[in-house]
């Protein structure tokens, strides 16, 4: 699912609400999340995840073409663990038969 067919979703089940108002609110979840991570924080949502941070050390990677070996620098990167009722939701999706 994409961000605008998020936004039309949620905008049909919510006919109460305009378009815009709805993309204001996604926006604005959106950038909060991304906001509390480059803080450093961990951003837990109940029953769906949490988002947090990992830093990778520096390494020498390979170059795919070439071979060659290429020193790659740290950094931090955003990590996403499902949360149990998340999971439990995907795998009866999965088990059902098709």
């Amino acid at each position: 699912m994409t961000r605008s067919e998020l936004i039309a979703e949620l905008a049909s089940a919510n006919p109460h609400l305009t378009s815009r108002d709805v993309e204001l609110i996604v926006s604005t979840i959106f950038d909060e999340v991304t906001a509390a991570l480059a803080r450093g924080e961990r951003v837990e949502l109940r029953g769906f995840g949490a988002f947090t941070i990992k830093q990778r050390d520096a390494r020498t990677g390979r170059n795919p073409r070439t071979g060659e070996p290429v020193a790659v620098d740290e950094k931090v990167v955003p990590f996403f663990k499902a949360g149990k009722e998340l999971r439990e939701r995907v795998n009866q999706r999965a088990a059902r038969p098709r």
